[in-house]
């Protein structure tokens, strides 16, 4: 590697650590709201969670379009391959893992052809988690199909569309109407957030910090107060709250702590997936054991073994039989397999 794409790596580094915390908030998220749902009340957690609401799945979105630029003008067949097909394979297999797990109750409780229907509706009705990967799949199409369209007049169509929050009935209209915006400011307004990145470098750490302590504070105020969570006001929020992470990570790639963080952002894809297989069960056994006392370490602990556990699985499976669990093999490939660019993926590929 030269010294120049070294030097752009670490420039770049933040962008794993942006993933990294995004996901461990989904997951902490997940295990909170599970938790609560078993004991029939909310935990202290809970405010913590509304609290990231605005910024949490939007960076997340926003990440995932940030380097569409360099594939955006790759062939119908390669685009494909990487933004469509890539996503399918994943979601279909770990779609079918869950279902496998969950089956034994769903038919027990609803019957065999109950649940048979409910796997097959899987496929135009998001299941679980399995939802995010499900979208962005619809958004790289989308994004690919408008690249004759001025970004400027796509941005502001998805901006109303998000403002207009309507409400069909039909998820995936409604999803792709609330959260195309993000996704698509990764895509149009890349160098803008590159920049803003890269100037943040030279920003002292106690002055980044600072800035952090009263953006969570604003940002409390608006979801406390329910304007952060109104469509129209809740944009500037989001923004807010995303150029913040930003900050954060750009800071964290300075500390110990954010080789933690990026490591989880680059391997997100492992921890989306397969979170659920180790969160749930430790959640059962957690709340048998203390009878639904301490929730809310309950829900801690559930989300650490979801995140190790995943993490666990796909370091033990790499290079074995079962890696496909996490790599996709070459018999589902449109086109050849493609050396990884050098910059962080990001989408959640490499979640």
């Amino acid at each position: 590697m030269t010294r120049s794409e070294k030097s752009s790596e670490a420039r770049l580094a933040w962008v794993d650590v942006a993933k990294g915390l995004c996901i461990i908030l989904v997951v902490m998220m997940h295990a909170t709201l599970g938790v609560e749902k078993a004991i029939g009340s909310e935990t202290s957690l809970h405010a913590f969670i509304d609290w990231a609401r605005p910024f949490r799945m939007p960076d997340f979105f926003l990440i995932s379009g940030l380097f569409l630029a360099a594939r955006i003008d790759r062939p119908w067949r390669s685009y494909l391959d990487t933004k469509v097909v890539h996503f399918a394979y994943f979601y279909v297999l770990w779609l079918t893992i869950q279902f496998a797990l969950k089956a034994p109750g769903m038919v027990q409780e609803s019957g065999a052809t109950a649940t048979l229907q409910d796997y097959l509706a899987s496929y135009l009705i998001p299941f679980g988690t399995l939802w995010f990967i499900y979208l962005l799949m619809v958004y790289f199409v989308v994004a690919k199909l408008l690249r004759p369209v001025p970004k400027w007049i796509v941005l502001a169509v998805a901006a109303l569309l998000h403002v207009a929050a309507p409400e069909s009935g039909v998820f995936i209209v409604d999803e792709f109407s609330n959260r195309f915006v993000f996704f698509y400011s990764g895509y149009a307004l890349a160098p803008f957030i590159l920049s803003f990145a890269d100037r943040l470098r030279a920003v002292p750490a106690a002055a980044m910090a600072l800035g952090l302590v009263v953006w969570a504070a604003f940002n409390a105020v608006g979801v406390t107060s329910g304007v952060a969570l109104v469509h129209g006001p809740d944009l500037v929020f989001s923004y807010i709250g995303i150029g913040a992470v930003i900050a954060f990570s750009v800071l964290a790639t300075q500390r110990t702590a954010g080789d933690v963080l990026a490591y989880c952002g680059r391997n997100s894809i492992a921890v989306y997936l397969a979170f659920t297989v180790f969160m749930g069960p430790v959640r059962i056994v957690l709340l048998k054991l203390t009878g639904g006392e301490a929730a809310a370490a309950i829900a801690l602990l559930s989300a650490l073994a979801g995140i190790v556990g995943a993490l666990a699985l796909q370091w033990a499976v790499k290079g074995t039989w079962a890696g496909f669990l996490f790599t996709r093999p070459d018999a589902f490939r449109l086109t050849p397999r493609r050396e990884p660019l050098r910059e962080p993926q990001a989408q959640p590929t490499a979640a």
